[in-house]
């Protein structure tokens, strides 16, 4: 056993916590500490605080933010620090079968705002895929009336092009292969991309670059400021600056302390992400492995 003090909590990037298991977080905040299997190496195992005074801030992941609402006050009177992520992306549901309804993650994420402050609630429209189903065209239309309906609820959003890992190509292929979508590439031929893993520099093709500047300009419109998720192109020059989901200087401004919280005095990068991610380090406490969600192009689900 590897005794941790905790420092910025992931909940979590390798599974959905706060949708199918924030019962078991909540125990979890009641004991005061998690254990966390390390992936890599199934007999190293981690046991982290998570004792309010020792977290810097609890970053959630998900794509239904109801629990987190239905509960929200209590992570408050518990003396946490959050803010949460909504993955929200309106694909078919050949891509992302077990999703909520839309108008129910939305009027969620209404709701969490008005409670938190919308700089608690950040929208990420992550992966842009691009197939015969979700084209240019898809997600003109579809990224506009999302930015719509949100604007006002959330000021930020975070996007990021779909990259290939294994259990994903897969998946994915079995669809072609049976009729129900045509993938388009993302990249120029040769560059791949996963699990740490690049041949060649990766670079956008003109048409998506083309949609980014598109999609800029509708955040833009809708009063959101829009942010890239380990990009290793500089968009900027579209309107899209390289953004961090755990984001230090915005943790700095949501919790302001007369002593530095720990876990952010050093500015550092989290060196266990990929290459081009600026997130800063934290310790994530979910597991790899299927999720009930089913969503195909998922890089956890291997």
């Amino acid at each position: 056993m590897i005794y941790s003090m905790s420092m910025i909590i992931s909940v979590s990037r390798r599974c959905d916590i706060p949708r199918f298991r924030f019962d078991w977080f909540r125990e979890r905040l009641d004991a005061g500490y998690a254990e966390v299997v390390n992936p890599y190496n199934k007999a190293q195992v981690r046991r982290v605080s998570l004792l309010p005074r020792e977290v810097t801030a609890l970053v959630f992941w998900t794509r239904d933010p109801g629990p987190i609402l239905a509960h929200a006050e209590e992570l408050e009177a518990r003396g946490c620090r959050f803010y949460v992520m909504v993955t929200l992306t309106g694909y078919p549901a050949v891509l992302e079968p077990n999703m909520p309804p839309r108008e129910a993650i939305i009027a969620a994420m209404g709701e969490l705002a008005e409670k938190l402050g919308p700089d608690r609630v950040i929208w990420r429209y992550d992966p842009i895929f691009l197939s015969s189903l979700t084209d240019r065209d898809f997600h003109l239309r579809n990224f506009k009336a999302l930015a719509r309906e949100l604007a006002g609820k959330v000021r930020r959003v975070i996007i990021s092009i779909y990259d290939e890992y294994g259990g994903a190509k897969r998946r994915l292929a079995a669809l072609e292969k049976a009729g129900s979508l045509i993938m388009q590439p993302h990249y120029k031929t040769g560059a791949v991309n996963g699990a740490d893993k690049t041949v060649g520099p990766l670079s956008l093709l003109p048409p998506v670059r083309d949609l980014l500047r598109e999609l800029a300009g509708i955040a833009a419109d809708a009063g959101l400021e829009i942010r890239s998720c380990a990009e290793g192109e500089d968009l900027s020059g579209l309107g899209i600056k390289a953004g961090a989901c755990i984001d230090g200087d915005l943790i700095r401004r949501l919790f302001p302390q007369d002593t530095p919280l720990p876990g952010l005095e050093s500015g550092k990068k989290d060196k266990y992400q990929r290459p081009h991610c600026h997130c800063v380090p934290s310790v994530d406490i979910g597991a790899y492995g299927p999720c009930p969600a089913g969503c195909v192009y998922c890089y956890a689900w291997r």
